[in-house]
């Protein structure tokens, strides 16, 4: 996800545990496999949306309910154009982090946007507005047509090595492929936000709590990285492990990290097929990585349940 963007400009707070403040904010909890978000309409009042990320994604006094407190980010969504007439809606997603930044790209938020809006509008189609740019999600629903669990396909963007673009320290002039950092060998790529990926015997037997913070704060990458651990495990599909940046701590998936964990096979030759199946903790998604075009991921994105979150006072959050 992103790097260290202060959300400072909006922001909604919410937690069950929260009973001093007077103002709340309706929100919706979706996840897509496993990776859960706070979604809220942009135009609630939320005046310190960092401090809301804060309050509410804490992952042992956020938001409760289901089987999980906290969350792993808030999307704050405008919807710009319901799609009347046309079938293609467009909205602004703004996905704050549990740590108060703003990820230019998330592809499970991604999703997880797409199902909210196409709730809101009826449109099956969604072109989102994110710092990463515009990614078009096209929703399928099941056969009876439930609004709790859809299938969504998002346009990704189209991966890239290049130093400038995922970024790297401006005193290097190639790619990073195949290099130990911090000693870990990996491979950097830009999937909307950096990645930097290590293929393993088993995606498991690593401490990816140990290995991973001393790469994401790597001097190499100057904004930061997500860390992703991958496996070939035969037959089109690899595991998939991601230390995600901003949340500081992994997560049940990432789709960033799958289309990531595409891209670098291809580049080293681990695979020649564009769609593969990458599984990370929380379930199968699926990828494409064409040659020629942007990469694509698909997998579910979950309704969880509506919630009235108190909205936080945004000194008592940075005093701690």
């Amino acid at each position: 996800m992103s790097d260290p963007t202060d959300a400072d400009t909006a922001a909604d707070t919410g937690t069950a545990a929260d009973t001093d403040t007077a103002a709340t904010v309706p929100a919706t909890k979706y996840h897509g496999t496993g990776n859960d978000f706070l979604v809220v309409d942009a135009a609630e009042a939320v005046p310190d949306r960092g401090a809301f990320a804060i309050h509410h994604c804490d992952r042992e006094t956020g938001v409760k309910g289901a089987e999980r407190t906290g969350a792993d980010g808030v999307l704050f969504m405008d919807v710009t154009d319901d799609g009347d007439g046309s079938g293609v809606a467009r909205a602004t997603m703004t996905l704050v982090q549990p740590d108060a930044s703003i990820a230019e790209m998330c592809g499970n938020g991604a999703r997880c946007a797409a199902a909210w809006v196409r709730e809101r509008t009826g449109a099956d189609v969604v072109d989102l507005d994110t710092p990463a740019g515009v990614r078009r999600a096209t929703v399928t629903a099941g056969d009876d047509d439930s609004q709790d669990e859809v299938t969504v396909e998002v346009e990704m963007g189209r991966p890239s090595f290049a130093p400038s673009a995922v970024p790297l320290a401006a005193d290097r002039d190639g790619p990073l492929v195949e290099q130990s950092v911090e000693g870990l060998v990996v491979t950097a790529v830009d999937t909307g936000v950096p990645h930097a990926v290590a293929f393993v015997d088993d995606v498991d037997a690593v401490d990816l709590e140990a290995v991973a913070p001393p790469v994401r704060h790597a001097d190499v990458f100057p904004e930061g990285a997500n860390v992703t651990l991958a496996a070939d495990t035969g037959d089109g599909t690899f595991a998939q492990r991601t230390f995600e940046r901003g949340v500081e701590g992994e997560t049940l998936a990432c789709g960033t990290g799958a289309v990531a964990v595409g891209a670098v096979a291809r580049r080293l030759g681990l695979t020649d097929r564009e769609s593969l199946t990458v599984s990370p903790p929380g379930g199968d998604l699926r990828i494409s990585v064409p040659e020629d075009g942007p990469a694509t991921l698909t997998g579910p994105a979950a309704r969880e349940f509506d919630v009235a979150l108190p909205v936080p006072d945004s000194t008592t959050e940075a005093d701690g």
